[in-house]
């Protein structure tokens, strides 16, 4: 069956688009984009492996979303999800017609598969933790709409190239996704290693200047004691710092003063969920628009100066007399912050916290892990099947 991409893709893309939501705008350009560049095309292929190509540009743009600011709204997978619904049906149909082996070896095996075992994998794996909320649900949407293997033929070619017996697509997805994730570790340490960063934690991480931590994801490697795998989550870093209205750089201007308890706001910001800014403004609380510096305790008139005598400015760190983080009963009022914000800042500890500042206020560059952004590999073990296939099928065989 030979169709032209632009008729398949544009109608039901423009209809999609149609929703009054900031995710439609991604179909409108995925529906644009689509019939622009592959109208001059043409595929021999069916009408459902042919909308499905609609995956594409949208788990791009989910993947470089994941990048920016490790966040994917959930309305971005319901109309793929009525997409994937459709076609399923539509697949059954063309099964259900065809009998034989076509419907019970070509299409219930694999879709009992991708719905019966890589449906509950993600599901799990996002409850144990292992997965984000996004990166499940993207793995279920794929399940919905790659439950069989597609075919398409270009002139004298038909991809994908090595397809499996078992036939289910989205689990072909999900392993080429774990195996391009396995091999970032051993990019890290191979791009460490040329730049001569030997350390126990070049495999999960690299070195940076404490001035992009505020736009950075992941997580610090580092304590007062040295390197490590469980240092301070940056999300919750930053939500600390929006929750007092402060910036990395006046925290570390003034790391004695901070440290003290004494000066919290006396009515703190929200703290927000510690997401990166994808607007571009800063990203701690020093500068936003939303966020000001917190009013501190010594502040009685509230004129934004602190009304306080010499004796409580030496207390509080303004003076050569402050005392030692050792003195202090809550340093950077870390259990005061974990006590008053909603839930738990990403699992982070009062210690963890106060580790973490202590790093930060001092040292100029630091080891940060990024983590995985899986939607990127999820996205790049997509295009490979689609053109190859089974990436574990083709190294063993």
């Amino acid at each position: 069956m030979t169709l032209s991409i632009s008729l398949w893709i544009w109608i039901p893309i423009s209809l999609l688009a149609s929703l009054s939501s900031p995710i439609s705008s991604v179909f409108a350009v995925v529906a644009s984009v689509l019939s622009l560049t592959l109208t001059l095309t043409f595929l021999s292929t069916t009408g459902p492996d042919l909308l499905r190509l609609v995956a594409v540009p949208v788990f791009a743009w989910a993947a470089v979303r994941d990048i920016k600011t490790r966040r994917v709204s959930s309305q971005l997978w319901i109309p793929l999800t009525g997409l994937g619904a459709v076609l399923l049906g539509w697949d059954a149909w063309i099964a259900r017609n065809a009998g034989g082996i076509d419907w019970a070896y070509e299409f219930l095996l694999p879709v009992g598969i991708s719905l019966g075992l890589v449906v509950p994998i993600a599901y799990l794996f996002w409850w144990f933790g292992g997965f984000g909320g996004a990166d499940a649900k993207a793995l279920m949407v794929l399940a919905l709409l790659f439950p069989v293997f597609p075919a398409y033929t270009v002139g004298s070619w038909t991809i994908p190239l090595e397809t499996t017996e078992i036939g289910a697509f989205s689990f072909t997805i999900l392993t080429n996704a774990v195996l391009v994730a396995v091999v970032i570790p051993i990019v890290l340490a191979v791009r460490n290693g040329l730049a001569g960063r030997i350390a126990p934690v070049m495999f999960v991480g690299w070195p940076i200047g404490w001035d992009r931590v505020p736009e950075t994801h992941g997580r610090l490697l580092q304590t007062p004691d040295g390197l490590t795998q469980g240092g301070l989550d940056l999300d919750a870093l930053r939500m600390y710092l929006r929750w007092r209205g402060l910036s990395l750089a006046a925290v570390r201007e003034h790391p004695d003063r901070y440290r003290n308890p004494a000066t919290l706001p006396a009515d703190p910001n929200p703290p927000t969920d510690g997401a990166v800014a994808a607007d571009g403004t800063l990203s701690d609380g020093g500068e936003t628009l939303e966020y000001a510096e917190g009013e501190a305790v010594g502040d009685i008139d509230g004129d934004g100066d602190d009304d306080v005598d010499a004796a409580t400015d030496a207390a509080i760190g303004t003076a050569t007399t402050a005392p030692d983080a050792t003195e202090l009963e809550d340093p950077w009022g870390a259990a005061a912050f974990l006590e008053d914000i909603e839930g738990t800042a990403y699992g982070t500890s009062a210690s963890q916290l106060r580790e973490g500042l202590e790093v930060l206020s001092a040292e100029e560059t630091v080891w940060i892990s990024p983590g995985t952004p899986f939607l990127v590999p999820v996205f790049v073990g997509l295009v490979i099947a689609l053109v190859y296939g089974d990436l574990l099928l083709g190294a063993l065989f």
